[in-house]
This record gives C-alpha cells, sequence and structure tokens, in this order.
C-alpha cells in the first residue's frame, strides 16, 4: 500500500517530534515501508487523519485521533509528515 501525500493543499510538511504539545495536525504523507503503513492503517491513521500531539515521551510521541490516543516512537513519528491545523497568530 502506497500512502501518497494529500496534493489538495498546500503545506510545509514537519514530523510529529518538532511540533508542541496541544498542536493540531493532520498527516500529509507517511515515509514508511508497507508492514508500517498497515501497522498505522490499522491503529487509525492515515493520510488525512488530524491529530493533536497530546505529549512526548523522549523523541517518541503521543497524540490522540478520533478519540483514541496513540503513542508513536522515534521511528515512526519522524516517517509521519504533517502540516499545522492551528491557525498562524
Amino acid at each position: 500500500m502506497n500512502l501518497k501525500p494529500d496534493t489538495s493543499t498546500q503545506y510545509n510538511a514537519a514530523s510529529l517530534d518538532q511540533l508542541a504539545v496541544g498542536e493540531h495536525v493532520r498527516i500529509t504523507e507517511f515515509l514508511g515501508d508497507r508492514k508500517t503503513s498497515r501497522r498505522l492503517l490499522s491503529l487509525g491513521l492515515r493520510v488525512g487523519s488530524e491529530l493533536e500531539i497530546l505529549h512526548h515521551r523522549g523523541h517518541g510521541v503521543v497524540v490522540a485521533s478520533s478519540g483514541n490516543r496513540v503513542a508513536l516512537g522515534a521511528d515512526i513519528a519522524n516517517k509521519l509528515l504533517i502540516s499545522s491545523l492551528d491557525a498562524p497568530e
């Protein structure tokens, strides 16, 4: 399964571990292999999913998506590219 970026919107892609707690984001691209992408899909995380950053664990991150909390390790967090949904101040 090849997860492609959402090309309908402009975004500055960043990885999850670079964001502040409380920030709201959308997944725009996944840079991992097929096995990992299937695992993320089983957790309800796919391109276009909206997430909230709950807290950081070392280089990993805990996110909320559709009422569920998901802990992602540093390797996976670095492979998820996202765009911010929060309006710039």
